[in-house]
């Protein structure tokens, strides 16, 4: 304790930021199926590190990440090795690999995030699809999001320069830049089991649940168009792809929009029945027609039923769930979806305040 006279010197944190890299995306099973092309471990790595570049720049001191089986952290901490002898007096990160069970899995994620969320972090940069940022979106809280593409039917995350983004990030990190220009909050899907032997279950998605005819989860992913037999859609981009693409072609919503879609489809051997066939790109190189029987609006708020049969239940293009005999699913819209760093606008805030002059201080 101080006596009078005594000086006492602040702790200070050091600026703190997550990164999570989902060493399996762009690998899955539609690689298969398209002619998506695959993400290499290597370039993940480069990605990081472009990443951590640009977030050292600008202030942030230490990053928390994650360790792997595949090689993408052992290639990140050779590379900044490589980055400390040619360049000793370069602005890097302090990089802490977080000392948690690996199950090569999903858990790997969620137990990641929440850790990194307890420390805690001023924000967390994500690299993978729909399907590792919904996963993160599930832990994340109040914690925002870098949001960068390195899945295969990529509507939620943006595809964009790593370096880039790290300097966005490191800008809101900081808090050079204010919250309330860099931040921006998305909407998201929920479907909850209210009657039944699953009743309580409760999942999100980030910009679709797929009723799918398939009955069994399989291999997850939704791999013909013949499959849908509804859409719920939170954003519906006209220049998307992957599912939201549907939505795209006959009705856009944007991220912002105050609504979402309700879209049901006919079976695609039947192509007699009434509705308005469509046509979308709903994987790379894969352009399909649908054949959409309704179309509404979502509302924010509004409780729809979730009417599987004997069928299976995707979020965010991966099936998940195999309803029970007896469940019985609705689904609805609201703003409860994760914080994301809008890079552009941040980039443009920095610039007409002068904060790309010289490094930021805390």
């Amino acid at each position: 304790m101080a006596t009078r006279g005594q000086e006492t010197t602040p702790v200070t944190t050091p600026v703190t930021v997550g990164v999570i890299a989902n060493p399996a995306s762009g690998r899955d099973i539609r690689r298969l199926t398209t002619h998506a092309s695959v993400f290499p471990t290597a370039e993940k790595a480069n990605m990081v590190v472009r990443l951590l570049a640009g977030l050292g720049a600008l202030g942030v001191e230490r990053v928390l990440t994650l360790r792997d089986r595949t090689g993408v952290a052992a290639l990140v901490l050779r590379a900044l090795e490589t980055h400390a002898a040619i360049d000793p007096h370069a602005r890097w990160p302090l990089v802490e690999f977080v000392d948690l069970p690996m199950n090569d899995s999903v858990a790997d994620t969620h137990t990641g995030v929440a850790h990194m969320v307890r420390e805690p972090v001023a924000l967390i940069a994500v690299l993978g699809g729909d399907g590792t940022h919904r996963a993160v979106a599930a832990h994340c809280g109040a914690t925002p999001l870098v949001a960068l593409s390195t899945g295969t039917n990529n509507a939620f995350p943006e595809l964009r320069e790593a370096t880039v983004a790290g300097l966005a990030g490191a800008l809101v990190a900081t808090g050079a830049v204010p919250a309330e220009t860099a931040l921006v909050r998305n909407k998201r899907l929920v479907a909850r089991c209210i009657e039944g032997p699953s009743r309580g279950r409760e999942e999100i998605a980030l910009v679709d649940i797929c009723v799918s005819r398939q009955p069994f989860i399989g291999a997850r992913a939704i791999s013909s168009s013949s499959d849908i037999e509804a859409l719920f859609l939170a954003f519906a981009p006209a220049d998307g792809i992957g599912l939201a693409a549907i939505g795209g072609a006959w009705a856009p919503v944007g991220r912002d929009a105050a609504h979402g879609l309700y879209m049901t489809f006919a079976h695609g051997a039947v192509q007699s029945q009434e509705g308005v066939p469509l046509i979308a790109p709903i994987a790379p190189g894969r352009v399909e027609r649908v054949t959409m029987r309704t179309c509404e609006r979502l509302e924010v708020g509004m409780a729809l039923p979730l009417e599987a049969g004997h069928g299976t239940l995707a979020f965010d293009g991966e099936r998940e769930i195999e309803p029970a005999r007896g469940d019985r699913y609705e689904v609805t819209l609201d703003w409860h979806g994760p914080l994301t760093v809008d890079v552009a606008r941040t980039l443009r805030y920095a610039a007409s305040h002068q904060l790309m002059r010289e490094p930021v201080a805390r």
